[in-house]
C-alpha cells in the first residue's frame, strides 16, 4: 500500500477547501446572512460578544479567498511533506 501524499495534490486539495469555504462565507455576507448565522453560532455556545459583519466589499472578499488559499496550500503542501517523511518505507 502506498501511503505517500502528493505535495502537489494534497496542496491544491486544502487550498480549494479553505478557500472555498471562505468564498461560502464571502457568499453569507453578500446575501445578509452572515450577522443571523454569527448570531446563532454564538448563541449556540452560550457567548455574547459584539461582533458586526460590515457591509459586503468584492476587493475585500477576493483578497480574503486567495490569502486563505494560499495558506491552505502552504498547509497541504507542508503536511504532504512532513507525512511523506514520517511515513518513509
Amino acid at each position: 500500500m502506498n501511503q505517500r501524499m502528493s505535495p502537489a495534490k494534497t496542496s491544491a486539495t486544502f487550498a480549494v477547501l479553505i478557500g472555498g469555504i471562505h468564498v461560502m462565507w464571502s457568499a453569507f455576507v453578500a446575501l445578509g446572512w452572515a450577522q443571523p448565522s454569527m448570531d446563532f453560532i454564538f448563541r449556540l455556545h452560550m457567548v455574547s460578544l459584539d461582533f458586526v459583519v460590515q457591509p459586503f466589499d468584492a476587493a475585500t472578499a477576493l483578497i480574503l479567498v486567495a490569502i486563505t488559499a494560499i495558506i491552505g496550500a502552504l498547509f497541504g503542501y507542508c503536511m504532504a511533506i512532513i507525512w511523506n517523511r514520517l511515513h518513509r518505507a
